[in-house]
C-alpha cells in the first residue's frame, strides 16, 4: 500500500496522461482519456485510475463517475501494448501478467472503496471495459452504448471479474451464453437483462449521471460504504453470518455523525444535511 501511494502522488503531481479528473463539488468525474484508441485499457492507464481514486479521496470527493472520451467507453484491453510487451519480454506469460493485476487492482478498487461509484457508458464497452462498468455500483448507458464480452472473439478466456459479476446480473444461461458468443447486447438489451441501472438519451448521458451522483454524494457515504461491504459479502455469506455482519456495521453506522443528523432531522422534520462521516 505504500508503493501505491508514493505512485499515486508521484502521477498526481506530474499529471495524467491517459486519463481525466475532474472535481465537480463532491462529485469526481473520472475520464478515461485516449479516444483515438478508443480509450483502449494499458497498464498506464490503469495506473493512473488507481492514481486518480487516491487523489479523488485526497480532495474529499464522496461519489466517483467514470466515463471516457469520445466515441467510445472503452474498447477493452489495448491488445497492440499487450502484444509488444510480450515481445519485448519474451514470453507469452507477460501479454497477460503486468497489465491484468494492474486492472484487478483497479476492479478491487472500485468494489472496496466506500464510496459510490457510476459508469456513465458512453459507445462501445467491450471486453475488459463491459466488466470495468459492471463493476460499478450503479451502472446508467447512453442509448447509443454496447456492451460485449468480446474476448472470445480474439480466442480468450474473460478477464476482469466477467465471470463472477456476469452471472449475478444476468443468470447462469445467459451469462454462459454472452461470455462464450462474444454477441454485442444493445443498451436496452442490458437494461431488460439487469445488467446496467437506466438508459437515457446520448445527450442526457452525463447530466442524469451528475444528479444521480449528487444525490448520492449529499447523501450518508459512511453507510453507502457499508452497505458495499455487506453486499461484498453476500456472495459467499451465509444467511446467519450475513445477519451478523449486519449487526456489527449498524452498530458502528449508529456511532456517526451522520447517524445522529438523520435521527435530529426526522424529529425536527428537517430535511437532513449528512457531512459523510
Amino acid at each position: 500500500m505504500e508503493f501505491l501511494r508514493l505512485s499515486c502522488n508521484q502521477i498526481s503531481e506530474m499529471g495524467y496522461q491517459t486519463i481525466q479528473l475532474e472535481m465537480r463539488g463532491a462529485v469526481c468525474v473520472i475520464t478515461l482519456n485516449r479516444p483515438e484508441s478508443l480509450n483502449a485499457l494499458t497498464l498506464k492507464v490503469g495506473n493512473e485510475f488507481k492514481a486518480a481514486v487516491a487523489d479523488a479521496r485526497e480532495r474529499a470527493a464522496r461519489a466517483i463517475i467514470l466515463t471516457g472520451a469520445g466515441r467510445a467507453f472503452c474498447a477493452g484491453g489495448d491488445l497492440r501494448e499487450m502484444q509488444k510487451i510480450a515481445q519485448e519480454e519474451g514470453r507469452v506469460e507477460a501479454f497477460f501478467d503486468e497489465p491484468l493485476r494492474a486492472l484487478n487492482e483497479c476492479l478491487l478498487l472500485i468494489r472496496q472503496t466506500p464510496l459510490p461509484f457510476i459508469a456513465a457508458v458512453n459507445g462501445a464497452a467491450s471486453g475488459g471495459s463491459c466488466n470495468l462498468a459492471l463493476a460499478c455500483d450503479l451502472v446508467v448507458a447512453g442509448e447509443s452504448a454496447r456492451f460485449n464480452q468480446a474476448f472470445i472473439r480474439v480466442g480468450l478466456s474473460p478477464d476482469c471479474g466477467g465471470t463472477f459479476i456476469l452471472p449475478r446480473l444476468v443468470g447462469w444461461r445467459r451469462a454462459t451464453e454472452l461470455l462464450m458468443t462474444g454477441d454485442v447486447v444493445s443498451a436496452q438489451q442490458a437494461l431488460e437483462l439487469g445488467m446496467i441501472n437506466a438508459v437515457v438519451a446520448d445527450a442526457e448521458l452525463m447530466p442524469y449521471v451528475m444528479a444521480m451522483a449528487e444525490k448520492l454524494a449529499s447523501a450518508p457515504t459512511a453507510a453507502i460504504g457499508r452497505i458495499k461491504e455487506l453486499l461484498e459479502a453476500s456472495a459467499t455469506n451465509d444467511y446467519a453470518g450475513q445477519l451478523e455482519l449486519e449487526r456489527k456495521a449498524q452498530i458502528q453506522s449508529g456511532q456517526t455523525k451522520d447517524f445522529r443528523e438523520g435521527v435530529a432531522a426526522f424529529i425536527e422534520k428537517r430535511p437532513s444535511k449528512f457531512v459523510g462521516g
